[in-house]
């Protein structure tokens, strides 16, 4: 009726009381009402932001589908972080528990405004690789957990930089931050993570090569034809499909290159169906912490353009409302929580926002669903147990696509931004992280005040590539300059940033 009386208060000074005027209201009445019928029918079909309106059953089914997104790549970080120390130092139970807390964490820190996972993040796994072989200082002799705990430690003052990050952006605002951080530093230093895990991938590859391709064309098979959800699952169903390829392999009497069984269900047979997680402390190291640290800068600049993607998806501005600030906050303390108790880095997940381009629900609620099937599947040794005995080659097969990945998005940011390498400066600062992140295999180990540091090659590079930046003249790279690129990106999200006029005289 409110809308009626409008209507009636609109067009009242004519035709006052006659038939003419009552056909007219009647017609008035009959448009408004197929208006309103077409503007619900319109709602319909559009983007579900309160997914209550679908009722429980369906909200814990689209938690599910959330849950399975992110499995796949979840739990595959502790199985890779296992294959470089040899043994089950980063447990599945203590990263699936992690990641559903971080996300619950996440979203309190955002107003439960932003429909995000925060799932186990790949970056870090060099690091990871890098202490499983420190065998100097107080590394000499050290048990394969007590390094874990000691790269648990530099994964905690990584996600503490996120919160220096985020005083930063609220103070001076992300473009002049993003200046110190532009593409020709962050790109090569990303495709440095992945080409130094190659090595790793092909060594476990090797072991079964027949069960490493499954692997890899599975993933490639679902990744490019996949349809609806499957597409957003490559790495899971390239998981599901090996390992049953691996189980009739070994029921067919076949072995490893080595001789070795493909499988080992002992383990698994021993495991209780209920249990809690193993949880660690983690300790601190300068060198462990220096190997740690320096990954941040790329993971930062991978959570903001995660960020700027969800926000493009669901087109609300998170960058601007719950604010940067926010995200990096709930991203770096969750990293840290999980880190102090034996878990790996978290970070935004793009599977998940995948997901939420699918579903057309872009309900938080439903992502907190899935948080909270992570936390219980945590309190299941038997299933960590069925996870922890998939064969090395199947892990080699998917880090083959995995680590390719991470470098292939290290180009696509040089690209997608424009990096101009006719540009000696440009090409000085690549050149010198390529050299520093592949050629420091071994580190820089020097003493300071009688403790012994490593600096990582990677943290070379990165101390490397931002100095250059910041020293050698030509700095063009402004944040949220080319509209363009913005958009590819999701950061045209940012209000009024086109009409932003400050780079007008750098431009002429």
């Amino acid at each position: 009726m409110g809308k009626f009386y409008k209507v009636k208060l609109h067009f009242s000074p004519k035709n006052k009381g006659g038939k003419s005027s009552a056909r007219q209201w009647a017609r008035i009445f009959l448009r408004k009402t197929k208006e309103d019928f077409m503007n619900q029918s319109n709602q319909n079909n559009g983007p579900i932001r309160d997914a209550s309106v679908l009722g429980i059953p369906k909200m814990l089914l689209l938690g599910l589908q959330h849950m399975f997104a992110m499995f796949g790549a979840t739990i595959l970080v502790p199985i890779l972080v296992n294959s470089y120390f040899g043994e089950d130092v980063l447990h599945v139970q203590v990263t699936l528990i992690c990641a559903g807390i971080g996300t619950l964490f996440f979203h309190f820190c955002t107003k439960f405004k932003v429909p995000a996972f925060l799932g186990s993040s790949f970056a870090f796994l060099g690091g990871y690789a890098t202490i499983a072989t420190m065998d100097s200082g107080v590394f000499t002799d050290m048990s394969n957990a007590d390094k874990l705990s000691y790269a648990c430690g530099g994964v905690v003052v990584a996600g503490l930089l996120y919160l220096i990050l985020a005083l930063i952006i609220k103070l001076v605002g992300v473009k002049k931050v993003m200046r110190f951080l532009p593409p020709v530093v962050t790109g090569p230093i990303i495709i440095c993570i992945g080409l130094s895990l190659a090595g790793s991938a092909v060594n476990n590859a090797s072991k079964n090569w027949l069960l490493a391709l499954i692997a890899l064309a599975v993933i490639i098979i679902f990744n490019i034809w996949g349809k609806g959800m499957f597409k957003i699952i490559p790495i899971l169903m390239g998981v599901i499909i090996s390992y049953c390829a691996a189980l009739i392999f070994n029921a067919l009497g076949m072995t490893n290159a080595d001789g070795s069984a493909i499988l080992d269900f002992s383990n698994i047979a021993a495991a209780s169906w209920v249990g809690v997680p193993a949880f660690s402390i983690c300790k601190f190291n300068i060198s462990a912490i220096l190997v740690m640290a320096p990954i941040a800068l790329a993971t930062m600049m991978e959570h903001i353009g995660d960020i700027s993607a969800i926000s493009a998806t669901v087109n609300q501005n998170f960058i601007e409302d719950p604010g940067l600030h926010r995200t990096l906050i709930g991203d770096g303390l969750a990293t840290a929580l999980s880190a102090l108790f034996g878990g790996p880095a978290n970070t935004t997940y793009g599977e998940n926002t995948g997901v939420l381009e699918l579903s057309r629900v872009h309900d938080p609620k439903v992502i907190r669903f899935a948080a909270c099937y992570a936390i219980l599947l945590s309190f299941i040794p038997k299933m960590a147990e069925v996870i922890g005995s998939m064969p090395s080659a199947i892990i080699g097969g998917v880090s083959f696509m995995l680590y390719g990945m991470i470098s292939a998005i290290g180009v696509r940011n040089v690209v997608e931004n424009h990096v101009d390498f006719t540009k000696s400066r440009n090409l000085i600062i690549a050149g010198v992280i390529f050299v520093c992140g592949l050629g420091f295999s071994d580190g820089l180990t020097f003493t300071v005040a009688g403790t012994s540091v490593t600096l990582t090659s990677l943290a070379i590079a990165a101390i490397a590539g931002i100095l250059l930046n910041a020293i050698l003249p030509g700095n063009d790279y402004h944040f949220g300059k080319d509209p363009k690129i913005d958009a590819n990106r999701g950061l045209d999200m940012i209000p009024n940033l086109h009409e932003d006029t400050s780079y007008a005289d750098d431009e002429e």
